[in-house]
């Protein structure tokens, strides 16, 4: 049997391995991890989100980006001290303004075709995962930035994406919780939320009745090309060497291919084997609120939002959480929490709804960007290596099909013998 390894116990890991191995494939998932879905599959903002599809490579979002470094709370963070790699993805991210209309309508029709394979996944192992298909409002303060939605929706409904504008007075009709006032707003209804975390670690306990291995707590520490495929050798992570259940240094793992699903790592463990993924590590904030008391169950909004002006978004996971999550931040592989990223967020929240904030678990991810902002889903130079990795923003978005990409194209380089 043709056996796969994929490095990233992701979601973009998780779920490819659990495609290949219902087409057959013999799967191994490595990850540094001791278990699924702990880097940036953790705690994100919750969305399903065709309609936040738009990348960001424009040249409106280069004038925010200068006007937001000099505000201390901005949507935007750029550390300024020099980094080659830093400093080259930028280059790279204007390089890629051109193909702005493009990118942001292909990955439009790629977002609406991921929602059915991850909703049949869902359905096919009775995943649990708090999904809400309640639509996606997205909400504006003053007529510059509704205008501006409006081209962006443009290009949404280009991609095939139903979503239409609404007044105030139908934002509250949406959402009653909300407080505030607004311009005008766009809604979504067929986008959707859930808690990664929850799918993902699901989606891997299903993966085990169709015999797929996964080792946790192990480092990729180098990738050697052979005729008949890949051979990797794993060194045991720091947790992992205290565990009592792998108390060895190292191993190596011997493969058919290699599928680098592995978030911000991509970028190394492709230089591994001569490619180029130019990954970038944009870090992201979240809190998730638990609604202790009646009183902040009845006033969480139900309806995911997001508010263009604080670039803030929002999911109900269940009854009792409540997830706002938002910022970007280009830090390197800094993974700190910064009480002035999170304070924004609970400010917001109070601002926004009259719910309690006693109790806030904030978090800190590296989402995985390319320059493009378009993910890398196909072969490397050489004929047994592939990726599927550099989702940014929309990981959780485009999970599903980029899944059933990269095995479409496995199967066709890779077969099953």
């Amino acid at each position: 049997m043709t056996h796969i390894v994929i490095v990233g116990a992701g979601i973009s890991g998780v779920t490819t391995a659990y495609t290949l191995s219902r087409l057959g494939y013999q799967v191994t998932v490595v990850d540094r991890h001791l278990y699924p879905a702990m880097e940036t599959s953790f705690a994100n903002g919750g969305q399903l989100s065709a309609s936040n599809a738009e990348v960001w490579n424009s040249s409106g979002t280069l004038l925010k980006g200068i006007k937001w470094m000099l505000q201390k709370d901005a949507p935007l963070l750029l550390n300024p001290k020099p980094s080659w790699h830093k400093y080259s993805w930028l280059g790279e991210f204007v390089a890629s303004i051109p193909r702005y209309r493009r990118n942001t309508i292909e990955t439009t029709r790629l977002a609406i075709e991921a929602r059915k394979y991850l909703f049949e996944m869902a359905e096919r192992e009775q995943i649990d995962f708090d999904l809400q298909r309640r639509g996606i409002l997205h909400i504006y303060h003053d007529k510059a930035s509704f205008a501006a939605a409006g081209r962006t929706n443009s290009l949404l409904v280009a991609g095939g994406l139903e979503r239409h504008a609404v007044s105030p007075e139908e934002i509250k009709t949406i959402e009653p919780t909300l407080q505030g006032q607004y311009y005008g707003g766009y809604f979504t209804a067929s986008d959707a939320t859930g808690d990664i975390h929850k799918f993902t670690r699901g989606l891997a306990q299903a993966c085990h009745k169709y015999d797929v291995r996964f080792l946790h707590g192990m480092d990729v520490q180098a990738v050697e090309m052979t005729e008949q495929g890949v051979r990797l050798l794993l060194q045991a992570t720091l947790d992992d060497k205290l565990s009592t259940t792998h108390a060895d240094a190292g191993q190596e793992l011997v493969a058919d291919a290699l599928v680098v699903c592995a978030g911000v790592g991509s970028r190394h463990i492709a230089r591994m084997v001569g490619d180029r993924i130019n990954v970038y590590p944009v870090k992201g904030y979240s809190i998730t609120v638990h609604l202790d008391d009646e009183a902040s169950v009845q006033g969480a909004p139900w309806v995911s939002l997001l508010d263009e002006s604080a670039k803030i978004v929002t999911s109900r996971l269940g009854a009792g959480r409540f997830r706002v999550a938002g910022t970007a931040e280009f830090n390197g592989f800094n993974r700190d929490i910064r009480a002035d990223r999170i304070e924004p967020l609970i400010a917001w929240t109070r601002r926004n709804f009259a719910i309690g904030t006693s109790r806030v678990v904030p978090w800190a991810g590296l989402r995985p960007m390319m320059p493009d902002m378009m993910p890398r889903v196909g072969r490397g130079r050489h004929a047994r290596v592939f990726y599927n990795t550099g989702h940014g923003h929309l990981g959780w978005t485009l999970s599903g099909a980029t899944a059933s990409m990269i095995a479409s194209v496995i199967a066709r380089d890779c077969p099953r013998h």
